[in-house]
Order: C-alpha cells, then sequence, then structure tokens
C-alpha cells in the first residue's frame, strides 16, 4: 500500500498593517501559495475591508484555493487616523488589542484543523520576514548601544556620524533616535521587540552586516517584488495598489516623452506634508525645467480647510509637461523608459523597486527606517543623493538636473552595476530565487517533523 502524502504546510502570514509592509507580505504569501502551502494570511478588519475593495475576491480564490484571509481588530474605530501624528497612539491601540486576538485565531486555528500552523511568518517574531532594510535592522539591534551614549543630542547636529554601529559608520544619526530619550516610551518596544526576535530564525531581505551571531539563519529573498513576477509573468501588469486607485493613464502619458528625461515623485502611502512644503518641491520641479509626473494623494496635504481645491488649482497647472495623478502604478512607472530620476521618501519598497529598475534616487527621508535607507544610498551605494533635512527649492531644483542631466558619473555606474545585480538575483539560478527555494524547503522540514512527532 502506498504511503499517502503527507499534509502541506501550513503558514500563518502576520503582517505589520500598513501599506507597505502589507504588500511585501502579500507577495510572499503568494509565492508559498505556489509551493501548495496552506495560507493563513491575518490582516486588521480596518485595512482588510479596504484591501478587499482592491481585488476580485473570487478570482483570487480561485487562483489560491488554499489561501484564506482571517482579520483581528486594531483597537480604534474605522474613522480614527491611522498614519501621521496618530501613529503612536495606533501602535499602541493595535498591541493591546492583536495580542488577545492573535492567540484566539491560533486556537480557532488548531481547532477546525487538528493541528497548529507549520510556522508564523511575521515583522519580527518567530520566522522574521523584515519589510526594511538590512542595514536599518542592523542599526535597530544597536539601539543600546545608541542610547546613553551616542544619543540624544543636545545640539541635534544632523550630520554627526555614527560610531558605534560596525559596518555603517557613514551613516548620520537617524533622526528618530535623536529626538528621542533613552526613557521614552516609544523607544523601548521598538528596542524590545527586535532584541526578542534575535533568537530566531530569520528570512531579512538582504545579508548586509547581520552575522550568525544574531540570525541562526539568513535567507535573501530580495528584490521580493521582481521574484512574485519570476514565477508569474503576468504579475506586474496585473499588480493593484492595496489602497488606492491607480491613474494608468500616466503609463501613456510617460511613453510620449524621451528616454531618462522624466522625474517622478512620490513619497507612499504614509507620508504628509504641509502647504509650504508642497509648494517647495512644486517650485523646485518647475524650475528645473524638467517634465515630471508626482503623485499627490487626496491626504497628503495637512493643515489646510480644503486641500481637495489646492489639488485641483495644482492639477490646472501641470498639463503638457508635466503630470500630477492621486496614485500611479509605481513598479509600471519606474520600469518606463522615460523615467530617469525618482524623488521618494526612500521606503523600502520604493528604493527596492527603483533599484531593479536601475533609476537614480532623491531621497527626502521622514521617518523610521528611511533616514538609514536614504544615507546607504546616497554614502554606502551611491545610487543617488540624500536631501537630508531640507526640501528647499534650490536643492530639489539642483538635484533633479544632476539627476536627469546625468553629472554625476559615479551614481550612473553605480546605480548600473547594483541593478544588475538585483535582476540577476531573481533568475532562475540566482542567489535570491534558491535562497527562496532553500526557504520552502525549510518550512517542509519543519512540517515533516512536526508530522511524525505527532504520529
Amino acid at each position: 500500500m502506498e504511503k499517502a502524502e503527507p499534509e502541506a504546510p501550513h503558514v500563518l502570514i502576520l503582517p505589520i498593517p500598513a501599506q507597505g509592509h502589507l504588500k511585501s507580505m502579500l507577495k510572499l504569501a503568494k509565492l508559498l501559495s505556489y509551493a501548495s502551502f496552506q495560507i493563513t494570511f491575518l490582516n486588521t478588519e480596518y485595512f482588510h475591508h479596504t484591501f478587499l475593495s482592491s481585488i476580485d475576491i473570487r478570482a483570487f480564490s480561485r487562483r489560491f484555493p488554499k489561501f484564506q484571509f482571517v482579520t483581528i481588530p486594531d483597537g480604534i474605530p474605522p474613522d480614527s487616523p491611522r498614519s501621521g501624528k496618530s501613529i503612536a497612539h495606533y501602535l499602541i491601540s493595535l498591541t493591546d488589542a492583536a495580542k488577545p486576538a492573535v492567540v484566539e485565531v491560533l486556537v480557532s486555528l488548531r481547532s477546525k484543523s487538528g493541528r497548529p500552523p507549520t510556522c508564523i511568518i511575521a515583522d519580527g517574531i518567530i520566522v522574521c520576514c523584515c519589510c526594511c532594510c538590512a542595514c536599518c535592522t542592523w542599526t535597530y539591534f544597536h539601539l543600546s548601544n545608541l542610547i546613553g551614549g551616542e544619543v540624544p543630542l543636545p545640539d541635534k547636529d544632523m550630520d554627526k556620524l555614527v560610531t558605534c554601529i560596525p559596518g555603517l559608520e557613514s551613516l548620520r544619526k537617524p533622526t528618530i533616535i535623536c529626538s528621542t530619550t533613552s526613557s521614552s516610551p516609544k523607544l523601548r518596544p521598538c528596542d524590545e521587540h527586535l532584541l526578542s526576535s534575535s533568537t530566531r530564525s530569520n528570512n531579512l531581505k538582504h545579508p548586509l552586516y547581520l552575522s550568525a551571531s544574531i540570525f541562526s539563519k539568513i535567507r535573501t529573498i530580495v528584490p521580493l517584488h521582481c521574484l512574485s513576477n519570476v514565477d508569474d509573468p503576468t504579475a506586474l501588469a496585473s499588480t493593484k495598489s492595496i489602497f488606492w486607485q491607480e491613474e494608468k493613464g500616466c503609463l501613456t502619458w510617460l511613453d510620449s516623452h524621451p528616454s531618462k528625461s522624466v522625474v517622478f515623485v512620490s513619497f507612499g502611502s504614509v507620508v504628509t506634508f504641509t502647504l509650504d512644503q508642497m509648494l517647495e518641491f512644486w517650485h523646485g520641479l518647475v524650475n528645473s525645467g524638467k517634465p515630471f509626473l508626482w503623485v499627490i494623494r487626496s491626504n497628503a496635504i495637512i493643515g489646510e480647510d480644503d486641500p481637495r481645491k489646492i489639488l485641483e488649482d495644482l492639477k490646472d497647472n501641470t498639463k503638457g509637461k508635466r503630470s500630477i495623478v492621486s496614485w500611479a502604478p509605481q513598479e509600471e512607472v519606474l520600469a518606463n523608459p522615460a523615467v530617469g530620476a525618482f524623488l521618494t521618501h526612500i521606503g523600502w519598497n520604493s528604493t527596492l523597486e527603483s533599484i531593479y529598475a536601475g533609476v537614480p534616487m532623491i531621497c527626502w527621508p521622514l521617518f523610521v527606517d528611511q533616514y538609514v535607507n536614504s544615507r546607504c544610498v546616497s554614502h554606502v551605494w551611491r545610487v543617488g543623493f540624500d536631501m537630508k533635512d531640507s526640501c528647499h527649492r534650490s536643492i530639489v531644483e539642483k538635484m533633479v538636473r544632476d539627476v536627469i542631466e546625468m553629472k554625476n558619473e559615479e551614481i550612473m555606474k553605480s546605480m548600473e552595476e547594483i541593478s544588475k545585480q538585483a535582476q540577476e538575483s531573481v533568475k532562475e539560478s540566482g542567489p535570491s530565487y534558491c535562497n527562496l527555494d532553500k526557504m520552502i524547503q525549510d518550512i517542509m522540514s519543519v512540517n515533516l517533523e512536526n508530522i511524525n512527532r505527532r504520529d
């Protein structure tokens, strides 16, 4: 009698509820689905409701029959803000509400299937898929060295260099650290969370500076968005924003421009700015004389009574050589030959997508990992410019001209080299492709061990 096939691994995916994290974790979940894994994707009720409006759930279920979505509360009303100045309150509420809810989900999954999930893949828990740069993760692991030593800075000199992080001595002190005292409740949970995850096996998006003394197992699977495109050739064309309606007409607009002539401007799904900051960018872009495609969300401008009216007035002045949209298919935009520069908040997804497409970056970091990413782009990898803490129109104009007119040969050469490495990594024989396969085998081995232990 032939031995029955073992049960497929069951993976619980637990992302941080923010578009950048959800996007990365959903793509990883799809990749594991292609390996015939059973997937449970845990999301908050608020973001799941928004997510459902962006996809055909029936078509998704037909394509991924072993994929299920499960939701938990985040502890605040649906109409409450979950970004900007409210982020700290949101994260505290989320933590309080999520802990018991996740336990309930685990109990429920076990009672339904008779076994617990094979593993949990989460942002920093158990099997960790870090949705930020490995350099940033390495920085966080040295918070205890920074606190009481190099930070806080009495003079707030943001150009002072870090000296206590091996391999990253060219970094400026991240603003999130410089403005936080060692007794701050905002810093302690971050420090404790990262230190607690350091003892577990991890899957990271880049191995730089991360040693086996901290992580027992590292699988580099970067750039993740292109690994999903390798297994699904139609993925790029079918990819949709999780929260925002994309204006695909901008792709036709790009097609009418010469190669590497357009500046693509997007500050992601969370960043907000004042009217004064927006106008500084506007004047800098206009004064550069270069065509630009600018993504400005309807909720991006703060401190104004009628931001929609401001956007409409701005759009009226951007016809022809300039274009403003509420959201764009970013991967497709960056892949368009017309795009020659990317003015960005330098979130990690945007950084990876820009590197893969070979588009130099102009970085305007605002919080968390963005400061580390920006410094790495400008001073470690040398594939773009760091605006630091300023958005003055003269700086915007100069940096745009320098990139579009290719005045910095080092940046162009470095970007060509690192982009080639990224593209090679996701090919069938490339390191990221092979590491994804190893990660799948790791999970299958754990699953088999669990089955043998039960039997």
